[in-house]
């Protein structure tokens, strides 16, 4: 089984890390029979930070699907936390794509009643809070921490974001979480490095989605009939054209 990820930044090196992580996360999730293909967005934010770039990152994903897809693709997943362009994927694709967000709220409830998402940068708290409202889950639910590093900040040096992020996993704890999802691509692999110096599960959202997207198979979905476009590339009119 096949899967196209996508880096809905335009920073290689994150689609690098993506890659790298999910690839060596792989055994230890027991999905050896994954395969993975990873492609950058082509225009948008270097990381994405700000409601202006998930906006343009959306375009951007679309696009980037619409050119990388392949019929041996099986399944995709949006490697971005604010998960730009989800459900429009899912509205034109006839396969299914997880979201690194949306995933690990399937997979955190199934540990605690309430989790906690921890990210990098305090832009994203509003953001993510509204994500999870949005999807009927409130502070007694799913309650939004983050550090201030940016998660491109801590992608590049994560050795001086763990005790931070150790710190805000305890605190998110001592309010009653009962698990912690490290949340965007910058944190992906740094969850086991901090299982053992807090005292609740911290989990890998980029795992979520590996584990959900295997879960998930080859379902096939059917598109949605589109309205004529204008503006775009020609391979992303052509997937719409073709609903």
């Amino acid at each position: 089984m096949k899967l196209l990820l996508i880096n809905g930044n335009t920073d290689p090196a994150i689609t690098a890390l993506i890659l790298g992580r999910a690839q060596a996360a792989l055994p230890r999730l027991g999905l050896g029979h994954l395969r993975l293909e990873a492609v950058t967005a082509r225009f948008g934010a270097r990381y994405i930070a700000t409601r202006a770039a998930v906006a343009i990152a959306g375009h951007a994903v679309l696009d980037a699907l619409a050119t990388n897809l392949r019929p041996d693709h099986a399944g995709a997943i949006i490697a971005c936390f604010g998960e730009p362009g989800l459900e429009a994927a899912r509205e034109i694709l006839p396969i299914p794509v997880q979201g690194m967000a949306e995933a690990s709220l399937a997979i955190g409830h199934r540990i605690a009643p309430r989790i906690a998402f921890l990210t990098g940068g305090a832009g994203w708290v509003p953001m993510l809070e509204e994500f999870c409202l949005a999807r009927g889950l409130g502070a007694d639910r799913v309650l939004v921490h983050a550090v201030a590093p940016t998660g491109d900040m801590i992608a590049a040096n994560p050795e001086a974001a763990l005790a931070l992020l150790a710190e805000a996993t305890r605190a998110a704890a001592a309010e009653g979480c009962g698990a912690v999802v490290l949340g965007g691509a910058g944190l992906a692999g740094l969850a086991q490095r901090l299982s053992d110096a807090v005292p609740v599960p911290v989990l890998d959202s980029l795992d979520c989605a590996l584990l959900r997207a295997a879960e998930a198979g080859a379902q096939a979905t059917a598109g949605v009939a589109q309205a004529p476009q204008a503006g775009l590339s020609p391979a992303l009119a052509a997937l719409l054209g073709a609903h």
